[in-house]
Order: C-alpha cells, then sequence, then structure tokens
C-alpha cells in the first residue's frame, strides 16, 4: 500500500492527497486550488510563493539548490517556492493573495468608503 500525504491550502481550506515527493504545485492543482507561475515549475518566475509556519516546514523536504537560490532569507521566513518543495508529511501551506485581486479589493474598499462618505 503506498503511503498519502495530506496538502492542505489555506485559506481555502482544501486537501489533497498525494504521494511522497509531489510538489505543492502539483497538488495545488490536484485540488483545484490556483497558484500563480509562469515559468512552468523551474523556478525562475518566484510566482509561484506559498507560506509554511515553521512546525509545518519539516513535512517538506529541505530545499532544491535553486530554490534556496532565488529565495535566499525568505525561506528563514517561511516562504517556499511550490514548483520546488516536495512533500514529506501532511502538511498545510499558506497562498498569499493574488496581487491583483488584492489591488482590485483595495480600489474596491476605498471606492465604498468614498461613496459612504457621500450619504
Amino acid at each position: 500500500m503506498t503511503t498519502q500525504h495530506l496538502v492542505t491550502f489555506l485559506p481555502e481550506n482544501r486537501s489533497v492527497s498525494v504521494r511522497p515527493g509531489t510538489t505543492l504545485l502539483d497538488a495545488s492543482r490536484r485540488a483545484r486550488v490556483n497558484i500563480r507561475t509562469r515559468c512552468g515549475g523551474v523556478a525562475g518566475c518566484l510566482m509561484c510563493k506559498v507560506n509554511v509556519t515553521k512546525d509545518q516546514g519539516k513535512f517538506l523536504q529541505p530545499p532544491t539548490e535553486a530554490e534556496a537560490r532565488k529565495l535566499g532569507s525568505l525561506l528563514d521566513e517561511g516562504v517556499r517556492l511550490s514548483c520546488q518543495a516536495r512533500t514529506q508529511g501532511n502538511v498545510a501551506v499558506s497562498i498569499p493573495e493574488d496581487p491583483l485581486k488584492a489591488a482590485i479589493r483595495k480600489k474596491l474598499a476605498e471606492q465604498q468608503e468614498e461613496d459612504e462618505w457621500f450619504r
């Protein structure tokens, strides 16, 4: 029987079972969770960053050389590249808000605040 690892993506709170050594990017696709990427998963674009708490980091394989080179000190802050980080246990990761969605959300909030001011 093959061991499976449960990967949970936050804030969606969506989980998927994957084989050991599966990248977080591949797991996200299986869970139908969108993680932006442009380079096709070769640690080239740095768009697929996810956040992993220190206690959850032990459930991922150590960073690849490419990942360590690209992220540098961000690794110490719990940032990993989903295209490079591979499972070695059940893990929960947080996906940062898409920058475009964040900008739109901010503009909508500003507009709503402005509309309320004129009432």
